[in-house]
């Protein structure tokens, strides 16, 4: 009787972690608030004087945001093929550049602008 409990208590265990896991690994592709897996564009979107949409969810389409800007400049938004930022300094040669799902979190930091598609002045001042 022991081990037929012993048994059960271990399968119950095991199907409750299973399936806390399921549920984790349902968090982890959309939060709560629902902010996609892929949340750099998502992050962009709350930057930005207006909320232009969730098809600016997706890093590339901030390539048509606003307009032109011509190349790299501090408040420009520099966007590559699976990235988007914001460019907030220029130290040492470097771009300082502020974007979400930078290693699954919000950071600032100096980023090489290489393979950028295209660099956008906002609307609106963010």
């Amino acid at each position: 009787m022991r081990k037929l409990l012993a048994a059960v208590a271990v399968l119950l265990a095991f199907a409750s972690t299973a399936e806390a896991r399921g549920r984790h690994h349902h968090h982890r592709h959309y939060a709560h608030s629902g902010r996609p897996a892929a949340w750099c564009g998502w992050f962009m979107r709350t930057q930005v004087g207006s909320d232009p949409g969730p098809q600016f969810n997706l890093a590339r389409s901030w390539a048509r945001y606003g307009t032109n800007a011509g190349g790299p400049s501090v408040g420009a938004i520099v966007v590559w093929r699976h990235h988007v930022g914001k460019i907030v300094g220029h130290e040492n040669g470097q771009w300082i550049v502020q974007s979400g799902n930078d290693g699954h979190a919000v950071r600032t930091r100096p980023r090489s602008l290489a393979g950028a598609i295209a660099f956008r002045n906002a609307y609106a001042s963010f």
